[in-house]
């Protein structure tokens, strides 16, 4: 029976298991308890007060929501993140929300869109309370967003500022001196409001002036210090094209968007913990207006995902990409996940993954090799066995024609699965010339070498049990053959099989139905642990190695690979058929992940 395609293994089984605590479960559990969100409605979209205020008791016990930028390819530590709120809301009877904070237009593009919901999709979630919903997007609250600018002008918290870039630094201090105040801030709001909307109606330069919100230029929280909350920009928005030349800035647009869903638990990474409170300013002063909903959205900070031997910045990234030092975003040493993706990495690993490394307050550097496990034991348990030569030099039987007749080839079988028999067996041939590893011949071995030198004996695994006899060499000294001798009635799984004992087993693939295969080895890009700590330049810690392509000979039953199944190469790893360049009669592997970790010996 030949192999099945591994399209139709069947996935592994799901369990069941509880999940561990950590600080923000307990805190969700706390709200539930306590019936903190209980009161909410849901207008079935968002919205302002009087929206939501039409609606039903909200159905979601709780929303949490990712809201990435568009402005790149999400990578890793996206991923935790991703995992992590609508996980907590699928646990919790909620709903998560897939939000893109494109409030930046000069960076923004369709192109990341795109790539963010395929990413999302990817990893198994929808979003928004249903199948296929559109995500939301920020730049659909600019015209809330403009008139909540304008309630805090008239209640005066917020003012118009006209000073440079230059002077807003050094009226700003710093942590060991309180900011000076704006020689505008004792505008009338009345006056705020005019000049607002003058910004609003392109009557001023790029730059030449800011909304700040008045709150307290002495606080020891350097983002209390009349944080600027929108400013003049010229840019065309990939979604409202030129409608606005004044955009929100993030720390402004990102509470409201959360208001405006409805978020309950605002989850972010700690580098926000300092604009939590400017987050809770400006909700309290909205909510006090009537222009939100109350109870508004609480935030909470976890450790993001450090990773040794990667760079996760966007700008770092961006550079390895336009530099030509990797291929593309979806090169398979990248950390991005659609680089992931084409390495061969599942959503069952990073989902894994992102359970496995926990959530924490506290920042801590996560081993590649946790990462690396994750795959290794995910596709332990359904990817299709195969045997291929890597680095092939042909093994002649000599005495083939003499024991088993000239010209015949032999059939071999093997399990698809060793632990699936119901995925079958997958069918190849042996015959006279069989291609092996190079490394698995030595003509003089050293100490605990079991594999083939002249006068040893190995079983070609699955197949038959030989004897070596020795090598032919060019004049270079470069092995071109190795020699060996079929020992009779050796052949696994017929009576008999087992009356000679060897220690050293090979595999092989026979030359007369081995199919040439290009084989990517990828390593990992960096050879630094930490490649960008402490000032250091990046690029000088590229890894040379991180990629090597060989000429690989592999087995016939991999004719029916389809781009992005998965196998394990017997003794050298898990390998993925290129999504981008596999297809039938030019078949494309990428190494995945080796057996076992060898960076950490």
């Amino acid at each position: 029976m030949s192999a099945l395609p591994p399209s139709k293994a069947p996935a592994a089984a799901p369990v069941d298991t509880p999940k561990p605590s950590n600080f923000l479960r307990q805190i969700i559990e706390s709200d539930l308890a306590a019936g903190t969100y209980a009161q909410r409605k849901w207008a079935g979209s968002p919205g302002d007060a009087a929206h939501q205020a039409t609606g039903q008791p909200d159905p979601a016990k709780i929303r949490t929501r990712f809201p990435p930028e568009p402005n790149g390819y999400l990578h890793v530590g996206h991923a935790k993140s991703i995992c992590l709120n609508f996980g907590l809301a699928r646990d919790y009877g909620g709903v998560c929300h897939l939000r893109f904070d494109d409030t930046n237009p000069e960076k923004e593009d369709e192109e990341y869109v795109k790539a963010i919901i395929d990413t999302v999709k990817w990893l198994g979630f929808d979003w928004n309370g249903a199948p296929d919903a559109p995500p939301f997007e920020a730049s659909s609250y600019f015209d809330f967003m403009y008139r909540a600018a304008e309630y805090l002008v008239t209640a005066g918290h917020a003012y118009v500022d006209e000073q440079t870039v230059e002077q807003m630094r050094i009226n700003r201090g710093d942590f060991g001196k309180p900011g000076t105040d704006s020689p505008f801030r004792t505008r009338t709001p009345d006056e705020n409001l005019a000049r607002l909307r003058e910004m609003r109606d392109g009557l001023h330069e790029d730059g030449s002036m800011v909304l700040r919100a008045k709150i307290d230029m002495a606080s020891p929280n350097i983002n209390l210090r009349d944080p600027a909350i929108y400013r003049i920009r010229r840019a065309t928005h990939h979604r409202t094209g030129d409608k606005w030349c004044i955009y929100p800035m993030y720390t402004f647009a990102h509470p409201i968007e959360d208001a405006l869903e409805q978020i309950t638990h605002s989850i972010c990474t700690l580098e926000f913990e300092d604009q939590r409170p400017f987050y809770d300013w400006l909700l309290a002063r909205l909510c006090e207006g009537g222009l939100l909903a109350s109870p508004p959205p609480r935030q909470y900070e976890f450790a993001r995902l450090n990773l040794t031997y990667v760079v996760t910045s966007k700008r770092k990234l961006a550079q390895l990409v336009y530099d030509h030092k990797v291929s593309g975003w979806d090169d398979p040493r990248m950390p991005t996940i659609v680089g992931l993706r084409r390495r061969g990495y599942t959503p069952e690993a990073i989902h894994l993954f992102a359970e496995r490394i926990g959530v924490t307050k506290s920042d801590s550097w996560i081993d590649y090799s946790t990462l690396e496990g994750c795959l290794r034991e995910t596709l332990d348990h359904s990817a299709p066995r195969a045997m291929a030569v890597l680095d092939p030099v042909k093994l002649v039987l000599t005495n083939w024609d003499a024991v088993m007749g000239a010209g015949v080839l032999d059939a071999c079988s093997a399990p698809v699965h060793p632990h699936l028999p119901e995925l079958g067996k997958r069918s190849f041939q042996i015959g006279k010339e069989v291609w092996i590893e190079r490394g698995d011949y030595e003509e003089t071995p050293p100490k605990g070498f079991f594999r083939l030198f002249p006068g040893n004996k190995v079983r070609l695994k699955y197949g038959h049990v030989i004897t070596c006899t020795g090598a032919v060499k060019d004049a270079d000294g470069r092995v071109t053959e190795v020699h060996a001798e079929l020992i009779p009635d050796t052949k696994s799984g017929t009576p008999g099989a087992d009356s000679v004992k060897v220690k050293g087993v090979i595999t092989w693939v026979s030359v007369a139905d081995g199919l040439p295969a290009e084989v990517r080895m990828y390593d990992r890009l960096f050879v630094d642990a930490q490649p960008d700590a402490g000032g250091k330049d990046f690029i000088e810690s590229l890894n040379p190695n991180s990629l090597k392509v060989v000429q690989a000979i592999v087995e016939p039953s991999l004719a029916a690979a389809k781009a992005d199944d998965k196998f394990q190469f017997e003794r050298h790893g898990y390998f993925v058929a290129d999504r981008v360049d596999h297809q039938a009669g030019k078949m494309v592997f990428n190494l995945a992940v080796g057996l076992k970790d060898s960076w950490g010996k």
